[in-house]
């Protein structure tokens, strides 16, 4: 049964607390990215027929492995892939950014930005083929322009990559793609072996072993962001569907055991419905097991005295994932200040961004939307700025700048500009 509490009489340790069964694997994962680093492509066959249990004869998927797979896809799942595609194109295609220039008084000012050269996007594999993730990490690359965009995931027993991802890596456009997961995967890409080539940046989601390996190349490579377990937290209001925000909760609670699903409400009445519709829909899960340890271990039902203090302690808890199911929802959207993606009204569930909608569906977890955003197309770029000084223009701001480094006592800086100007008729020099 889910945890009811009420806001105001209850310790923020029981409203914020954390899960302190996770282990140190740190140790773990510095042992896979040394072996990978000394084994190159030996040491990821050996790793693969260790956790993934098969046994390969070459790492890279091979095109006609390819057109096999997107050929057994069906149809109309390949259509629903390339309208989702469709979406997260025309949503992301707004965040391209592009340079400016200033010029004044021969000074030339400039921002450049320039796409990173070289991408590696980890997809997860298992019982439940993340193709949204494909989506999700390809398409915001290939729109900043990334020349070179490799994929890794791992293969089934079989030895084959699950078909719906690689149509979904067919339809994004990944470059290159290769039959490696777990924190193997992420130590190839960022140090490279003979047949995957290192990149600049990683993205991709994954749990403990992914999120640690990524920690630990952070530095090596760019990373897009470190996720912890998924989160959902609901406002909603009396007038709000009891089965529809269970529904909601459940999205989230079945994707693993440390999901985090929470509601927020000002209604005894809806906070109590919902623990009963919770009830009826877990029996319905074909993952009821994983879910209902969730909700057990991590779900809470919050009631406040009001919207506006549902909205206060939404800002405190910075989740993943917020849906507003109240009247009105529009008129509160300027009082959310820290979540990832933000869902309004009573016909946004969740699940349509995971997949659909358009926004990213890699979003900060853990609280870390208090201070960074999903991913986007600003993740697979890098700005750089240029300047450029007339000799006239140099002369006009050398004193200054000559006085600024001299109070800072580097006499050399102050030099390489002094240098150019001593010859100079109109250059009045520093005492």
């Amino acid at each position: 049964m889910i945890k009811i509490f009420k806001y105001k009489d209850t310790p923020e340790s029981e409203i914020f607390a954390e899960d302190s069964a996770a282990t140190d694997i740190s140790a773990k994962v510095a042992d896979i990215i040394a072996w990978v680093r000394e084994g190159g492509d030996a040491a990821l066959f050996e790793l693969t027929e260790r956790f993934d249990r098969v046994r390969l004869e070459r790492l890279e998927v091979s095109g006609a492995e390819i057109e096999e797979a997107c050929a057994s896809v069906d149809p109309n799942f390949w259509g629903i892939l390339e309208r989702a595609a469709e979406n997260i194109r025309n949503y992301h295609k707004n965040q391209i950014r592009k340079g400016f220039r200033i010029e004044k008084d021969g000074v030339v000012l400039g921002q450049k930005v320039t796409p990173i050269e070289k991408v590696g996007v980890y997809v997860p594999g298992g019982t439940a083929p993340l193709a949204s993730s494909v989506l999700m990490n390809i398409i915001p690359a290939k729109l900043a322009g990334c020349p070179s965009i490799i994929m890794c995931t791992p293969p089934g027993r079989d030895g084959k990559v699950n078909p719906a991802i690689l149509a979904a890596a067919k339809i994004a456009g990944a470059d290159r793609i290769f039959k490696v997961g777990g924190a193997q995967a992420i130590a190839a890409m960022a140090y490279g072996t003979e047949t995957i080539p290192a990149v600049y940046m990683i993205a991709g989601p994954g749990r403990d072993f992914i999120a640690e390996a990524k920690r630990q190349v952070f530095g090596k490579v760019a990373i897009d962001m470190i996720a912890g377990p998924s989160e959902i937290l609901i406002i909603a209001d009396k007038t709000a569907n009891p089965a529809h925000v269970a529904a909601d909760l459940l999205s989230q609670a079945e994707h693993d055991r440390s999901a985090i699903s929470i509601l927020v409400t000002d209604s005894l009445a809806l906070a109590s419905e919902v623990a009963a519709e919770l009830e009826r829909q877990l029996e319905l899960l074909p993952r009821e097991e994983t879910a209902r340890a969730s909700v057990e271990k991590n779900g809470k039902i919050i009631i406040t005295e009001s919207i506006e203090e549902a909205i206060e302690l939404a800002n405190l808890i910075a989740p993943e994932h917020l849906e507003v199911c109240v009247d009105e929802p529009m008129k509160y959207l300027e009082a959310i200040k820290n979540a990832g993606s933000i869902f309004l009204g009573k016909y946004c569930p969740e699940a349509l961004g995971d997949y659909y909608a358009g926004p990213n569906h890699t979003l900060p977890t853990g609280g870390t939307a208090k201070f960074s955003s999903p991913l986007s197309v600003d993740n697979y770029v890098k700005k750089s700025s240029y300047i450029y000084y007339t000799e006239d223009a140099l002369k006009a701001s050398a004193g200054d700048v000559a006085a600024f480094a001299g109070r800072e006592e580097l006499a050399g800086h102050a030099r390489s500009i002094t240098v150019r100007c001593e010859n100079k008729p109109d250059f009045i020099k520093l005492n």
